[in-house]
């Protein structure tokens, strides 16, 4: 089993919004991936983006310069 660890995690309320934050990370180099939302966080549509902590002011600023629509950004255990 993998050892648990805080990371921060973006929601969304589509589908179609979780793959574009995907499609758009992997074009500029931005660290991630889709993953199940955790149990623990309730959310839209079921993917979040999982990255490092130390990411977040760097999804921040790309989350608003590419004007991506998403739920929440929340630091998870997991």
């Amino acid at each position: 089993m993998r050892k648990k660890e805080m990371r921060l995690i973006v929601t969304f309320h589509t589908t179609t919004d979780a793959m574009a934050m995907e499609k758009l990370c992997k074009q500029n180099s931005i660290s991630g991936r889709l993953i199940p939302v955790p149990g623990s966080v309730s959310a839209g549509c079921g993917m979040c983006w999982c990255t490092n902590l130390q990411e977040k002011e760097k999804i921040c600023d790309f989350l608003e310069a590419k004007d991506l629509k998403v739920q929440t950004i929340l630091e998870c255990m997991i």
